[in-house]
């Protein structure tokens, strides 16, 4: 028997859920497939090591689906400002600069605004959208499912699961992350490239006392960066996100709990908290991509499927939920208006908008990556009146924070 929908969505992480669910509450039929879902949540667990700094762009799309007042009730840590500077030696005694000309700070009460983003675990978010989903009728989730091949007709694809199950639907969005199988049935090409760091990150237990701020030090090996986390039953907890090379990630690794908050205490600037304990550490090597086209007749990439980004100002999920925000728009318009999904009348109007927006910020992050992941002396010089200058100047400061919010590009 094979089943008939109006779109296959093969990925129900944050952003595949996310266009599930929003395409179902307009009354489209929608199947969604994955390997599995995360694990239960537990309000009294320690904060997961994946987390990520969502936009208030995010934050509209995820209320109008109904998930973010269940994010809320689960937990959330918001933040109000971002510091952001390059870490500097005295010359002659090595030790750290404790005044900071260099230092640029993104302040929520300068827009103004009640904050400038919320660090949520990634569990959490895709917890909450599962829970609408459960809701929505015209929505069928299909987990745990492995799939075997996707084929595209002229006006239909067919997707067939392992176990023979078959599916037919106009159009396939492949929301199935970096290794994406849709795009690679579908032979859509994808420009990439490593970068020479690798991202550690580690959640810890910190003195009590929530924080309000997120900042990132800049060295020649890459960025240390601290994520506030919500308070749990009293503790206090922050993610820190420490990029180097490969080999000292492997390193860092390889230490002992206490020798490693030894070394994070003596790499990291005085703003470190007072770290009572580390909960969890891992790594991740960090790659751009891109992939040549988003669509296809019947298909469409969104998220990591169609980019990723480095991560420096965490915008790769918030570019992939503005990736579903308007897929969605523009599906929903063609429903009403019974305009064929598949079609590229329908779907190169989603790449024309999405696709340079995503570039801009690829570029934005390279061009900081470039920039700071070196001790060259006269780049350094540069750089570091340009950030001099941009603590000062206020309404270029306005212009960036709306940007990163998803509010305003620039």
């Amino acid at each position: 028997m094979t089943r008939r929908y109006d779109v296959l969505v093969v990925g129900a992480g944050m952003v595949g859920a996310a266009v599930g669910c929003a395409l179902g509450q307009q009354g489209i039929k929608v199947a969604l497939f994955d390997h599995a879902l995360p694990s239960a949540f537990s309000p009294e667990q320690p904060p997961d090591l994946r987390v990520s700094a969502l936009s208030p762009a995010t934050e509209h799309f995820l209320r109008d689906i109904g998930a973010w007042s269940l994010m809320k009730a689960m937990r959330m840590c918001p933040y109000r400002r971002m510091a952001v500077w390059e870490k500097l030696r005295e010359p002659l005694t090595g030790k750290e600069l404790q005044k900071r000309p260099n230092q640029t700070l993104f302040d929520c009460r300068d827009l103004p605004a009640d904050q400038l983003g919320f660090i949520v675990e990634n569990r959490v978010t895709q917890m909450a959208i599962h829970q609408v989903l459960a809701s929505v009728e015209s929505v069928d989730l299909y987990c745990p499912s492995s799939i075997d091949q996707i084929s595209w007709a002229a006006d239909k694809a067919t997707l067939i699961l392992k176990d023979g199950e078959t599916f037919e639907a106009p159009l396939v969005v492949g929301a199935d992350g970096a290794q994406s199988q849709v795009r690679q049935l579908a032979g859509i090409g994808l420009h990439s490239a490593d970068y020479e760091q690798q991202a550690l990150v580690a959640t810890v237990e910190i003195e009590p006392g929530q924080l309000d701020i997120t900042w990132q030090a800049f060295t020649p090996t890459g960025p240390l960066a601290l994520l506030p986390l919500p308070d749990i039953d009293g503790r206090s907890y922050a993610s820190m996100v420490w990029y180097n090379l490969p080999e000292q990630v492997q390193r860092l690794k390889a230490l002992s709990d206490e020798d490693f908050l030894k070394e994070m205490v003596q790499t990291y600037p005085a703003e470190l908290p007072v770290i009572r304990r580390l909960l969890e550490r891992g790594s991740f090597p960090l790659t751009k991509r891109h992939a040549r086209h988003y669509v296809k007749p019947g298909v469409a990439l969104v998220g990591d499927a169609a980019h990723t980004i480095n991560p420096l100002a965490g915008q790769g999920v918030n570019l992939g939920f503005q990736d579903a925000s308007t897929l969605v728009e523009l599906l929903t318009k063609a429903y009403k208006s019974n305009e064929p999904f598949g079609s590229l009348a329908v779907l190169n109007e989603y790449e024309r908008i999405r696709r340079p927006a995503n570039r801009k910020m690829q570029w934005a992050m390279d061009a900081f990556y470039y920039t700071f992941s070196n001790d060259n002396a006269p780049l350094k010089l540069l750089r570091n009146i340009g950030l001099t200058v941009a603590g000062r100047f206020t309404p270029g400061q306005k212009q960036v924070m709306k940007y990163a919010m998803g509010l305003k590009d620039v």
